[in-house]
Formats: C-alpha cells, sequence, structure tokens
C-alpha cells in the first residue's frame, strides 16, 4: 500500500508553469550574446563542438593533399616545402585542434545535465577557454595561407627547428599559437573537475557517478599533468629561438633529448586524453542498446584510472631509438605491455554488457561496434611496436602511421560518430537519419582499412614517413594508390555525416524525449530544450535514475527536487560534498558578459605579437589583458549575496556563500596550481636531466651559480611573505581590517624583495645564459619563480583592494582563502628553487 503524498504548491499547475517562466527568463541568452559571448555552458559548449569539428575538417582535407601527392611515385602535386607544412599542420590541427577540444567541447554540453546540474560552476572560463581556442585555431591553421605554417612536423623535434634561417617563422607560430591553445585546454579541464566533484546531484556519491563522469574526471587530470611539460618545453624552445639560450644546443651543453623527453611526457598521454573520452561515449551508448545497467562497474573505473596512470610511463616507447641503456628500454617496454591490461578490460566489459542484454539495432551501436573491432586490431600492432627489437626496424616508417591512425581514428573517430548520432537528439532536439548514417558508417569503415591497412605492409616494406615523394619500382607504388583510394572514400563518408548534420529540416518534427530509451539523467531533458539545463536538481539514489527510481520522470517534471524555481531572478545550482555528495551551498553562476571574450582576445594579441618578436605591443597586449582578467574577477566572481541563506526546496536551506575547501573557487586555485606544479617540476626535471649528462661541468666551472647569499635571502624573504599572507587571513578572521591590510601590505613588499634578490643572483655572478646550458638553466629557473612570486604580489594588492571596496570582510573571505592557497604553492617553489640552483651545487662539489 503506498502513502499519499503530502499537499504541496507542486500539485497546482499554475504555480509550476509560474516557476518554469521565471526560470526561462532568468537562464535564456539575449539574441546579442546567443553567437558572441553567450555564458551558458550549453551555449559555449555547442560553439567549442562546432568549432572542433570544422579543424577535423580542415585538417581532413590536408590529410587528402597528402594522399594525393603520394598516390603516385616522382609526384610534383606538392612541392617539398609545401608538403612538409601539409603534414605538419594535419597532425597538429588533428592532436591540438580536434582530438583534445572536442573531448573538452562534448563533456561541457552533455556533463551539466548528466550531473543534474544547471550549469557547471565557471560558465565565463569555459567561454575564455573557447575564445583562445578559436583565436589560436585560427592563428595556426591560418598560417598556412601566408606560407607561414610550421614545417618541422607536429613534434618539431631540435635541433633543426630551433635554428631560425631554416625554418622562418613558421617554428614560433606553432610554439606560441599552441602555448595559447593549451592554456584553454587547462582552463576546460579544471572547469571539469571541480564541476564533476563539486556539482553532483545530492545522493549522486561518488560510486554513482555516471561512468562518463568518471572518465572526464580522469581525463582531466590527466592534462594537469600531461599538458604542463610541454609548455615548459615550448619556453625553453622559444628562449632558444629568440635569445639563444642554448638548451638544445649541444656545442654549449644542450641536449635535443630533453625536448622528446618534455614533448612525449606530454604526448603519450595525450594518446589515452584522446583514446579516454572516447570509450566513455561508448559506455554510455552501450548499456542504453544492451537495454541493462553496465557490467564490471568498478571494473571499468579502476581499469580508466588505471589506464590514465599507466600512460605517464609510457613516453620513452618513443625513444627507443635514441641509444637509451638497456634498462631503460626493458622498464618502457614492459610498461607499453601492461597498458594494454586495463584497455583489455574495459572492451570486455562493453562485450559482456552486449552479451548480456538485448541489444537494440541503431546507427550508433553500428559506429561503437566498427570501433571496437579497429581499436582491437590497433591495439595488436600497438602490442608489436612496444617491443623494443621491434620497434628498431619499424620506427619512422608507415607501419607506425597505420597502427598511430588505426587506434586514434578507430579508439576516437568512430566512438566520437557514434556519439554524434547519439547525443544529437539531446544537443539539437532532431535525431539523424538512420539511413544516411548507416552509408557514412560503410563509407568511413570500408575507406578507413582500405587507407591505413595497406600502409603496414608499405612500411614494413620499409617506406619513411614524413618524405614528399619515392622512387618508382620500390614496391611502394599499388599499396600507395590503395590508400589514397581508400582516403578519398573515407572522406565520402564522412562528408555524408556533414550533410546529415547540416541540411535543413524545415518541417522534421521534433525527436521524441529520451528517444533512445536511456537511463541516465541528460535525457531527462524534452525537446525541444530548455536554457535552463534541469527543471529541478534531482535527487539520485542509483546509477541509471530514469530505470530505477520509481515516478522519477513525473517528480522531475513537477518540480518536487531541489530549486523548482528561480524567486531573485538569479542563476543558480547546487554545491555538493566532493565524497558523498552532500548539499553544501547554492550557487550563483555568473550571466552573460563580453568580458571573457575580450580577455581572450588581448591574451591571445600578447602572444601573437610575441611571434614576431613585437615587444613593445606584446607588453601592452598583457597589460591589457591583465587588467580586463582583474576586471572580470572584480565584476563578476565573490559576488555578495543579498541574503546568508536560501530555501532550495524539501525543507532545506543552504548558504549563498562560502568559502575554503567548501568553495569551488578554491577547488579551481587547487587544481591550476597543481597543473603548474607539473610544469615547474618539468623544468626541474630538465635541471636534473642535464646533470646527467654531463660527467663534469654541471654546474659549469669551479665557484659558478647564483651564489648561496642572495638565493637565501630571496628564500627567507618568501617565507616571510608566505608568514605574512597567513597573518593577514588570521586579521581577517578576526575581523581586524586595519590589520589586515597591514600584512597584506608587508607581504606584496616581502614578495617583490624576494623575487628581486633571486634574479640578482645569477646577474651578481655573471651568469651568461647564452654561453652553456647550465646558466641558462638557472636564469629559467629563477624567473619562473620571480614571475611566481610577482603573480602572489597581484594576488595580494587585489585582496588589499578588495578589503578597502569592503568585500573582503570576516564573513565575506574566499579571496584572501583562495590567495593563500596560491601562496602555499608558491612557498613549495621557492623552497624548490633555491634547494637545486643554490644547495646541490655545494652537495656535488
Amino acid at each position: 500500500m503506498t502513502a499519499e503524498r503530502a499537499p504541496s504548491p507542486q500539485d497546482d499547475p499554475e504555480h509550476r508553469k509560474a516557476q518554469e517562466e521565471r526560470l526561462e527568463k532568468v537562464w535564456e541568452t539575449p539574441p546579442g550574446f546567443r553567437y558572441w559571448s553567450a555564458v551558458n555552458n550549453s551555449e559555449v559548449g555547442l560553439w567549442y563542438t562546432a568549432t572542433s569539428l570544422f579543424f577535423f575538417l580542415f585538417a581532413g582535407v590536408l590529410g587528402l593533399l597528402i594522399r594525393t601527392q603520394l598516390a603516385v611515385p616522382e609526384n610534383d602535386f606538392l612541392s617539398a616545402t609545401f608538403y612538409n607544412q601539409v603534414f605538419t599542420l594535419h597532425g597538429t590541427a588533428m592532436m591540438f585542434l580536434f582530438a583534445v577540444p572536442i573531448f573538452e567541447a562534448v563533456a561541457i554540453v552533455i556533463l551539466p545535465e548528466m550531473l543534474g546540474a544547471r550549469d557547471l560552476p565557471f560558465p565565463r572560463l569555459s567561454a575564455f577557454g573557447y575564445w583562445s581556442f578559436l583565436i589560436g585555431g585560427v592563428f595556426v591553421c591560418g598560417s598556412i595561407f601566408f606560407n607561414a605554417a610550421p614545417d618541422g612536423g607536429w613534434f618539431m623535434y631540435p635541433p633543426l627547428t630551433t635554428d631560425e634561417k631554416q625554418t622562418g617563422i613558421g617554428a614560433d607560430v606553432w610554439l606560441l599559437g599552441l602555448s595559447f591553445i593549451e592554456v584553454a585546454s587547462i582552463a576546460a579541464a579544471v572547469e571539469l573537475i571541480v564541476g564533476t566533484l563539486k556539482c553532483r546531484p545530492p545522493g549522486m556519491r561518488i560510486n554513482l557517478m555516471p561512468l562518463y563522469a568518471w572518465y572526464v574526471l580522469v581525463v582531466a587530470g590527466m592534462i594537469l599533468f600531461a599538458f604542463p611539460p610541454l609548455i615548459a618545453g615550448d619556453i625553453l624552445f622559444e628562449l632558444e629561438r629568440m635569445f639563444d639560450w642554448p638548451f638544445f644546443d649541444p656545442k654549449r651543453g644542450g641536449d635535443p633529448l630533453l625536448w622528446q623527453h618534455l614533448f612525449w611526457i606530454f604526448g603519450h598521454p595525450e594518446v589515452y586524453i584522446v583514446f579516454l573520452p572516447a570509450i566513455a561515449l561508448l559506455a554510455m551508448i552501450v548499456p542504453t542498446f544492451a537495454q541493462r545497467p553496465i557490467l564490471g562497474y568498478s571494473w571499468i573505473v579502476l581499469a580508466a584510472v588505471g589506464t590514465g596512470f599507466l600512460s605517464f610511463g609510457l613516453w620513452v616507447h618513443h625513444m627507443f631509438t635514441t641509444g637509451l641503456p638497456s634498462i631503460s628500454l626493458a622498464f618502457f617496454s614492459a610498461a607499453s605491455e601492461a597498458v594494454a591490461i586495463p584497455t583489455g578490460v574495459q572492451i570486455f566489459v562493453f562485450l559482456a554488457t552486449l552479451l548480456a542484454g538485448r541489444v537494440v539495432y541503431s546507427v550508433p551501436m553500428l559506429f561503437a561496434i566498427g570501433a571496437l573491432g579497429i581499436f582491437v586490431f590497433g591495439g595488436l600492432t600497438g602490442v608489436m611496436v612496444a617491443l623494443a627489437p621491434f620497434d628498431w626496424q619499424a620506427h619512422d616508417t608507415y607501419f607506425v602511421v597505420a597502427h598511430l591512425h588505426y587506434t586514434l581514428l578507430g579508439g576516437m573517430l568512430f566512438p566520437l560518430m557514434a556519439g554524434l548520432y547519439y547525443y544529437f537528439p539531446f544537443a539539437r532536439d532532431r535525431k539523424l537519419s538512420d539511413r544516411l548514417g548507416t552509408w557514412a558508417f560503410w563509407l568511413m569503415f570500408v575507406g578507413f582499412n582500405v587507407t591505413f591497412l595497406p600502409m603496414h605492409i608499405t612500411g614494413l616494406r620499409g617506406m619513411p614517413r614524413r618524405v614528399f615523394t619515392y622512387a618508382e619500382g620500390l614496391g611502394f607504388d599499388t599499396l600507395n594508390m590503395v590508400s589514397t583510394v581508400g582516403a578519398f572514400v573515407f572522406a565520402a563518408g564522412v562528408l555524408v555525416i556533414v550533410w546529415d548534420v547540416l541540411r535543413p529540416r524545415g518541417r522534421e518534427p521534433y525527436a521524441p524525449r529520451n528517444p533512445w530509451n536511456a537511463g541516465t539523467l541528460e535525457w531527462l531533458s524534452e525537446n525541444p530544450g530548455k536554457d535552463w539545463g534541469v527543471r529541478t536538481v534531482p535527487v539520485v539514489t542509483t546509477r541509471y535514475p530514469l530505470w530505477q527510481q520509481p515516478n522519477f520522470v513525473r517528480d522531475f517534471d513537477e518540480g518536487r527536487f531541489y530549486l523548482p524555481d528561480a524567486e531573485e531572478g538569479k542563476r543558480e545550482t547546487l554545491i555538493t560534498s566532493v565524497l558523498d555528495a552532500r548539499p553544501i551551498q547554492c550557487l550563483r553562476v555568473p550571466g552573460n558578459t563580453f568580458m571573457t571574450m575580450g580577455a581572450a582576445f588581448l591574451t591571445g594579441g600578447a602572444f601573437i605579437a610575441a611571434t614576431f618578436y613585437a615587444w613593445t605591443l606584446t607588453i601592452l597586449f598583457a597589460i591589457a589583458a591583465l587588467i580586463s582578467i582583474l576586471v572580470w574577477l572584480w565584476r563578476g566572481t565573490a559576488i555578495i549575496p543579498e541574503k546568508k541563506e536560501k530555501d532550495v526546496g524539501l525543507g532545506l536551506s543552504l548558504p549563498l556563500y562560502v568559502s575554503g575547501p567548501d568553495s569551488v573557487g578554491w577547488w579551481a586555485m587547487f587544481i591550476t596550481m597543481i597543473g603548474d606544479m607539473s610544469a615547474f617540476a618539468s623544468l626541474i626535471f630538465g635541471y636534473f636531466f642535464y646533470w646527467t649528462i654531463h660527467a663534469s661541468g654541471f654546474p659549469a666551472g669551479d665557484g659558478a651559480g647564483p651564489g648561496v647569499v642572495w638565493p637565501t635571502a630571496a628564500l627567507a624573504l618568501g617565507v616571510a611573505a608566505w608568514a605574512a599572507m597567513l597573518a593577514a587571513r588570521r586579521a581577517n578572521a578576526a575581523d581586524r581590517p586595519g590589520a589586515l591590510r597591514f600584512w597584506l601590505t608587508g607581504a606584496a613588499v616581502l614578495a617583490v624583495g624576494s623575487g628581486a634578490a633571486l634574479l640578482w643572483g645569477p646577474h651578481a655572478t655573471g651568469l651568461d645564459p647564452t654561453a652553456h646550458v647550465y646558466p641558462a638553466t638557472v636564469w629559467v629557473i629563477a624567473i619562473w619563480t620571480a614571475v611566481h612570486l610577482g603573480v602572489g604580489v597581484i594576488m595580494t594588492l587585489y585582496c588589499l583592494a578588495r578589503s578597502v571596496g569592503s568585500k573582503l570582510t570576516a564573513a565575506h573571505d574566499i579571496d584572501i582563502h583562495n590567495v593563500v592557497l596560491f601562496w602555499h604553492f608558491a612557498l613549495v617553489t621557492i623552497v624548490v628553487t633555491v634547494a637545486t640552483l643554490a644547495l646541490f651545487p655545494l652537495a656535488v662539489r
């Protein structure tokens, strides 16, 4: 016998209609913002996705140019120089402008509603990331139309690429353009991690999260550790090109292998950063079309985490032919084989779920099954190249090209197409054509295999990669022609999908709600969709609530969960605890603005001006960007609400303002600094790498180095600045604004002194960064730390200004908590810097 529900205002249809009208008014995107700077993650995510797919098509056209050039021997369709630009931009666009951004874009679209949230916590950060990505991508790809594209390969190996006369401006375009794009990737990673950890609906404990959310968490975490080493390498690379600091010049103590280490510490995890989000889409599609919960939930979560962890131990398998010690080859070969275990677990979980269920035929399942077949084949060849003796034979041949494309296109593109057909009704309210989808699949599947399967044989016959032509009669002619024909068949399949997405739909009806009968929260949305994301933030107690929780959809539609209204006219969502999803805050989400677009354009201007060595313009753009970001933060973050608490429904009142570890801002700072420390660790790795390869002379010469006095003074002042920030936080908690401002001012002065002392040490001892790699390394680490102290000064002065403006008080103290967290990391940075630069040389003498 079912108990009767107590009477509620939600029983009145007119009451619910008024709530929905208020929600629609609050969350709508005005026409002036919709296409330019909408700050609504669904809107931003859709534009992010569309832009990523555009860069995919651009890179695909470049790929067809490559295949046309290689179709016949001695072809002069492309010149050698232009061919180098084409294949460099093909790899660069596919990896940096499509494979990683498309994951972040899709996640920004579907994750909020999958987590039952109105939005992710930092929609303006997502918008800033999108504009940064767009500007950087157009800058890098547009260079080919001015004969200024990079031509050193998507890996940009020195020493050839560090020579300005040989590479021209193309290498600078690659380095600074992609550094800007990497900023966007890290910004998106911060948004996704905080959103997954803190924006889950009440009751959705961490072991109840959708598998897609687990994969987002793993991959975004991988980005924090994989991208910063490449940023550190870019810094060293650009310093050599611009100022002749010899990090990769063997004549002055440098070594090109350091670039390979830093690049592949990024490059091999990136393969799994690309692969795992695609598997995440399959993890949502397979249970839906098997019409049963996925088998082995815990196993697949552990496998995803294990794959992410092991991927950071594989980078040297790209360097088996560089003459590394045998023990290194053995270790990294074993790690490369071991990663097949968690990968295999994920595939077997999918197969077991399909076998245990009753599979429903669909276009998404067609692409999913094709993806599994192609990826398994690519994985088998991956096991082959993981063996050092075989890799010595196949390295830099078309066998590796074939393996790479089987792994990435099979492991990423086919699942992405499955996700496109699966989620299109969610994103655009209508289904794509089953007939066109079937045609597209078979054209792509057949074309793909006809293109890349022969390349295994081409490679085993000895055809090297990255050559623009070849002689007749070497056994490559027919195989290359077959591959070229296959490439155009594959492209035809892609064009069918493009037409299916873009074709006019006229009076085509909307797709039914939850057209696939899925069990997860994102399918609660009706068609046509609403700007607010979810009608009300639900209570979740199972992994597939649409299947397993009685009356769930009805209660959702009637607004019987949390936040059924927008009484104050503000955009709001719930913030919950990390492990058990206990509600802890009602977060006010910022609305539409052009500030993020302006900040991105100004920041991009600084990077682009630096590409052309226009230093005055670079400085002006950088200052303007800093001012715009400070204005953005001042106006759009840590807003003091009109009241302390809000009734969010179901008899629960939550604070509108929280600080410290409960706040999303604190988590964003913590996660950002983890990425920052990864880049710093990469610079320290470079210092000790040089020490290991120099039997003597590193540090160079007796008495060389920054000395002990000035670094020790810098450390003392830095520790004092950190202590002053702790005192400032205590003063603020005690509601003593005068003491707060005194300690903030003191911390800023001490930090300036610390940075100045740190830079004066190598200057006073006459270290010339152009003479040898040792002084260059000392200078770059000292500058890195001094810059961070400078950022700490800006943050400290920002807190001082907030205090003077009565926006930083004992009750409203987000800013001071976040800045003190930054200073904790800054303290670690300066301690490690002084220990490395001043104490380590004394220890090894």
